[in-house]
C-alpha cells in the first residue's frame, strides 16, 4: 500500500523543472514548454498540488485552452489526479457559460441564438449587396471576419488595418468591409450572435458593469493558460478583464509552435509577459520525453537553421528552445524522393505496410500533409496496401451511426448490468452491432465500423485499470457517463488505422511513426508565403510535424506532380542542412537574388480598348478599363476560375491566394503558350510559376 501523502505522490515523477513549476503556486508564473516535454503533465500536477494543500480552492481556479479535446484532455488528467472538480475549458466555452448566466441581469431577455456557421448569413449579406461570392468566396470571407472580429476590429476600423489582407473572395478592401457590416446586420435581423462574438458581448459587459466583474473576479481567484502562444488580441483582452488587475496567472508556451497567425494568434503575449510581470518566475521546460534523440536532434537543427529574415521578422522571432532528448537512441530518419505524387504514395503505403507487419499498431502511425488536398492519394495508396486509415478533420468519432447505436445499445444494458467485468459486458453488447474480436479482411465501410467498436472496447479496458479504486470498480454505469462527457467535448478514443491529418490539425498529437510527405518548394513552405515572417511560420509548423513523432520519421517529396509530368520540383529549402546530399541532389540553399533587369521608364498605362489612362492596379493588371469589352473567350476564364476552386479548396486558402480574378483575366487574355509567356504577365510570380503554371498552360491550350 502506498504510504505517501496525496502532495507526494502529486510531485514523485516530475523532473526538476517540473517539479518547480508544481509548486510555484502563488504570482505570475511564465512557464515556455518545448514539444514533448510534459508541460500539461507539470500544469495538471500543479493544480492538483495546490488543492491538496490547501492554496487553491478547486471551485475557484479556471484553467482555459484552445480546443474542446485539450480541455477534455485536462479535465481527464485533473481527475485521475483527484480534482475532478476544476474548471477547465475553452476560451469560448468559458465566456459562453459567462454571458448566459449574466445575460439576463446585464442585458436583459433571452441571449440570441448561437450561429454555428457564417456561410448562410454571409451570402444573404451579398446577395443583398449584389456582391459576388461563390462557395469558396464565402469560405474566404468568413476567415477574413474572424480574423477581423478577434482583433478587435469593425467594419469601420478595417479598412484601416487590413492593408496587406489581399483581396478576400476577390473583393477589395471597401466591398469587405461593406460585406463585413451587412453581415452584422444579417445577424442582428435574426437574432443571432457567432461565437466571436460570445467573446466580444462577453468583454463588454465585464468592461461596462462593474458589478458583473466583480463577480467573475470573486468566483475566479487563480487562472492557467495551456498554449499561450495562441491567444488572440480578444482573448488576451478577456483574460485581462477576468484577472482585473490581479497577477495570480500561469501561462504555459511555445513561441516556435506559432502556427496560427493567420486567425489573429501571435506569440507576443507569451514572450512579453516577463516585461508585463517583472516579478513572474519563468521555468523552462526542454527535457523532451517523446522522441528519440535523432528526431529531437532534427527539430532542433530545423530551428537553429534559420537565417534572418530582417528587422520585422527577426522581431516576431523567439530565440527557439533547445530541446534535450531523455529517450534512448533510435532509428535514423529517412529521406525519399520519388518521381511524382502518386509513386511517393506507394512507396509511403509500403513503408507504412511494413511497419505494422514488425509490431507497430496503424493508430500509432500518421501521415501528415501540408494541405488537406493531398490526403486523397494517400488514401488510394493505403487501401491498396490493405491498410485502413481515418481521416483526421472528417467525419466526427460521435457522429458516426455505429458509435450513436453503440452508445444507446450500452446505456439500455447499463439499466440491467449483470456483476460481469466491463470489458466483457462492453464486447457482449457491441457483438449485436457487428463487433469481432479478429479484424474483418475488407477494407471501407466495413473496416471502418469494426475500428469504431474496437475504439470503444478499448476505451473500456483502458479505463478499468485508470479509473477503479479499491472502493470502487469502474462499472458499466461510468463508462456510460463517461462516453456522454466525451461526445460533449468531442473527445474521441483511439481508432485503430492509420491518422491522415494535415499538419495544422495535428498540433497536439503524437505517434511512434510519422511520415511527413509533400515536402517540395511550393508545397512546404507553401507557394504563397512569399515574406520573411510567413516563411517563419512555415518553418515553425515542420516543426510541428517534425516534433509529432516519438521514433521512426520518414520524409518524402516527389520531383514531379503526375506520372510522365516535368521533374522541376525541387525539395523543400526547410531540408538543407538536415537531408543527406545524396538525397535530391544539391541542396536547395538560399535563393540567390536575381540580377536586375533595367527597367524603362514607363508613362502612365492606357487601356487597350479606348485610350484612357488606367488608374487602379487590377485595370493596369487586366490593361483595360473595367467598362471596356474583355478581349477574351469567357469560356477560358471561367475554366481559371473553377480550377482555382478547386486549388484553394485543396490548400485551405482564399481563393485570391492562388491567383486575382486581375490575375485569371490576363491570362486568359494574353493566352500563353510556354512558361515564359505566363512568367511575364503581372500576378504571377516565381513560386506560383513553379507550382501551378503547368496547369493553367493545360487549360489555355485545351480549350
Amino acid at each position: 500500500m502506498d504510504e505517501r501523502t496525496a502532495e507526494e505522490r502529486i510531485l514523485a515523477g516530475l523532473d526538476e523543472e517540473q517539479r518547480t513549476v508544481a509548486t510555484t503556486l502563488s504570482g505570475p508564473l511564465c512557464v515556455l514548454a518545448g514539444a514533448g516535454t510534459g508541460k500539461t503533465r507539470a500544469i495538471t500536477h500543479r493544480i492538483a498540488y495546490g488543492v491538496h494543500t490547501g492554496v487553491y480552492n478547486p471551485n475557484r481556479l479556471l484553467a482555459v485552452t484552445f480546443t474542446a479535446r485539450a480541455a477534455a484532455e485536462m479535465r481527464t488528467r485533473l481527475r485521475d489526479l483527484g480534482v475532478g472538480t476544476v474548471q477547465a475549458r475553452t476560451f469560448h466555452a468559458a465566456a459562453l457559460r459567462q454571458l448566459q448566466y449574466f445575460w439576463p441581469h446585464a442585458v436583459g431577455g433571452q441571449l440570441p441564438g448561437l450561429l454555428e456557421h457564417k456561410a448562410t448569413i454571409i451570402g444573404e449579406a451579398a446577395r443583398r449587396l449584389r456582391l459576388p461570392a461563390d462557395r469558396a468566396s464565402i469560405r474566404d470571407l468568413a476567415a477574413e471576419i474572424e480574423w477581423a472580429k478577434v482583433s478587435m476590429l469593425t467594419p469601420e476600423t478595417y479598412l484601416l488595418k487590413a492593408v496587406d489582407r489581399g483581396e478576400p473572395g476577390g473583393l477589395d478592401k471597401v466591398a469587405v468591409g461593406r460585406l463585413f457590416q451587412g453581415y452584422e446586420d444579417v445577424k442582428a435581423d435574426r437574432n443571432l450572435i457567432d461565437f466571436e462574438d460570445v467573446l466580444l458581448i462577453t468583454v463588454g459587459i465585464l468592461q461596462e458593469d462593474p458589478r458583473v466583474a466583480a463577480t467573475v473576479r470573486d468566483q475566479y481567484r487563480h487562472f492557467v493558460v495551456d498554449e499561450y502562444q495562441d491567444v488572440s488580441p480578444l482573448q488576451q483582452r478577456m483574460l485581462d478583464l477576468w484577472l482585473g488587475g490581479r497577477d495570480e496567472l500561469c501561462v504555459v508556451g511555445d513561441a516556435s509552435q506559432t502556427i496560427y497567425s493567420f486567425t489573429g494568434a501571435t506569440p507576443r503575449h507569451l514572450l512579453d509577459f516577463p516585461k508585463r510581470f517583472p516579478a513572474a518566475n519563468v521555468v523552462k521546460l526542454v527535457r523532451d520525453y517523446r522522441s528519440t534523440p535523432q528526431v529531437v536532434g532534427l527539430a532542433n537543427s530545423l530551428l537553429g537553421n534559420r537565417r534572418s529574415g530582417g528587422l520585422s521578422a527577426d522581431a516576431l522571432w523567439s530565440a527557439p528552445l533547445e530541446l534535450v532528448a531523455q529517450r534512448p537512441g533510435g532509428p535514423a530518419p529517412e529521406f525519399l524522393e520519388c518521381s511524382d505524387d502518386e509513386a511517393e504514395a506507394a512507396a509511403v503505403a509500403a513503408r507504412i505496410k511494413i511497419l505494422i507487419e514488425h509490431g507497430t499498431p496503424a493508430s500509432e502511425i500518421a501521415v501528415l500533409f501540408r494541405t488537406n488536398g493531398q490526403s486523397e492519394a494517400y488514401e488510394q495508396a493505403l487501401t491498396g496496401a490493405g491498410v485502413g486509415y481515418q481521416l483526421r478533420g472528417g467525419e466526427r468519432f460521435f457522429a458516426r451511426k455505429e458509435v450513436r447505436d453503440a452508445m444507446l445499445q450500452l446505456r439500455a444494458a447499463s439499466r440491467a448490468a449483470e456483476d460481469e467485468p466491463l470489458g466483457q459486458l462492453v464486447r457482449d453488447v457491441l457483438k449485436n452491432l457487428g463487433y469481432q474480436a479478429e479484424a474483418p479482411n475488407t477494407g471501407g465501410a466495413v473496416r471502418e465500423r469494426w475500428e469504431s467498436l474496437s475504439a470503444l472496447v478499448a476505451l473500456a479496458d483502458e479505463l478499468v485499470v485508470s479509473r477503479s479504486t479499491p472502493e470502487h470498480v469502474f462499472t458499466l454505469v461510468d463508462f456510460v457517463a463517461e462516453l456522454q462527457d466525451r461526445a460533449s467535448a468531442q473527445h474521441a478514443p483511439t481508432v485503430q488505422g492509420v491518422t491522415l491529418a494535415s499538419l495544422h490539425s495535428a498540433k497536439g498529437l503524437e505517434w511512434d511513426a510519422v511520415f511527413l510527405v509533400g515536402l517540395s518548394e511550393g508545397l512546404m513552405p507553401i507557394s504563397f508565403a512569399d515574406t520573411p515572417e510567413t516563411v517563419d511560420e512555415e518553418r515553425r509548423l515542420l516543426y510541428v510535424g517534425i516534433t509529432r513523432a516519438r521514433e521512426f520519421l520518414n520524409f518524402s517529396w516527389s520531383t514531379a506532380r503526375t506520372p510522365g509530368g516535368r521533374a522541376n520540383r525541387r525539395p523543400s529549402r526547410f531540408l538543407d542542412g538536415l537531408r543527406p546530399s545524396s538525397v535530391g541532389g544539391a541542396p536547395t540553399g538560399p535563393r540567390q537574388p536575381a540580377a536586375k533587369k533595367s527597367r524603362k521608364v514607363a508613362g502612365p498605362s492606357v487601356c487597350r480598348v479606348c485610350g484612357k489612362i488606367l488608374n487602379t492596379g487590377a485595370e493596369r493588371k487586366v490593361g483595360r478599363c473595367p467598362d471596356c469589352p474583355p478581349g477574351y473567350d469567357e469560356a477560358i476564364f471561367e475554366q481559371l476560375r473553377q480550377w482555382r476552386l478547386k486549388e484553394s479548396a485543396a490548400a485551405e486558402v482564399p481563393a485570391f491566394v492562388v491567383f486575382t480574378d486581375a490575375t485569371l483575366m490576363a491570362i486568359a487574355e494574353a493566352a500563353p503558350q510556354d512558361l515564359d509567356a505566363l512568367a511575364s504577365l503581372p500576378g504571377v510570380g516565381p513560386a506560383k510559376l513553379e507550382r501551378y503554371g503547368e496547369a493553367v498552360l493545360e487549360i489555355v491550350a485545351n480549350d
